[in-house]
């Protein structure tokens, strides 16, 4: 029993080590965003570069989904509660279930998923070919030049596709049910009332859930990737603690966001 508990403690401090390394270095990145003379051409270059990849690029896949979540989730709200008489409840069910839920949440998988993978192997393979070395040889600071711009890329383009995924959700879920002759409400009223069921507090929400989660992720697959030591076959390990980890730092903001914005 001793030694399993020792086992168990010994576990719970390095997690405590690990999740604090990331708290910090997610702040710290945060102080440096924040300061002009940091977004020198290079690192605004490495910045554009991030959001086209995470943002840009991944609009096809990400609006495919967003279809998808439409015709199973926005569509099916629609049809039913128009055929129970209840339409007034139409908007508070949507901007629940997709405004305030699926849209973040699966629109920070696709970017863990997608991008997550990406910057963990592009950290590791800089490492081990020596590029880390030769930064370091020029007198440039690592981090402001790496984890900075990709933590911010990050965290901006998954706003950015989360107010996309819910648009097209909305639409694509709306338009189909006119296309199949399915009871649709009038448009208008369509909108209305999801803009009336959507409440500041969900404007705050949104954000958090999108924000938060994007710069951990950047952060967690930049450290990931940074800590490979000398073997190529420990670049794939890295992407997947860093999907690992950055999928439970989203759930965990998701809950905490939840608990305090509706509680």
């Amino acid at each position: 029993m001793s030694g399993w508990l020792a086992s168990l403690g010994e576990r719970t401090l390095r997690a405590a080590e690990r999740w604090t390394r990331v708290v910090a270095t997610a702040a710290v990145a945060l102080a440096h965003a924040v300061r002009p003379a940091m977004w020198r051409p290079p690192v605004r270059s490495v910045l554009a570069r991030q959001i086209l990849f995470t943002g840009v690029e991944a609009l096809p896949f990400t609006t495919m989904v967003a279809v998808v979540i439409g015709l199973a989730v926005v569509l099916q709200t629609q049809v039913q509660l128009s055929r129970l008489g209840q339409t007034a409840l139409i908007g508070p069910i949507l901007a629940a279930v997709v405004v305030r839920e699926a849209g973040p949440l699966l629109v920070n998988f696709v970017v863990i998923m997608r991008s997550g993978t990406a910057i963990a192997s592009e950290m590791s393979t800089m490492k081990l070919t020596g590029q880390l070395r030769v930064l370091d040889s020029q007198g440039i600071d690592p981090f402001p030049y790496l984890a900075v711009p990709r933590a911010i890329g990050v965290a901006t383009a998954v706003v950015g596709l989360a107010i996309h995924f819910v648009a097209i959700s909305l639409a694509s879920g709306y338009v189909v049910g006119l296309l199949i002759g399915a009871p649709m409400e009038p448009w208008d009223r369509f909108v209305d009332g999801i803009a009336a069921a959507v409440l500041p507090s969900d404007v705050i929400n949104v954000l958090a859930k999108t924000w938060f989660p994007g710069l951990l992720t950047g952060v967690i697959c930049t450290l990931e990737g940074l800590d490979v030591q000398t073997a190529w076959t420990e670049i794939p390990q890295a992407a997947t603690r860093g999907v690992v980890r950055s999928v439970a730092a989203l759930f965990f903001v998701l809950v905490i966001v939840s608990l305090v914005t509706y509680l």
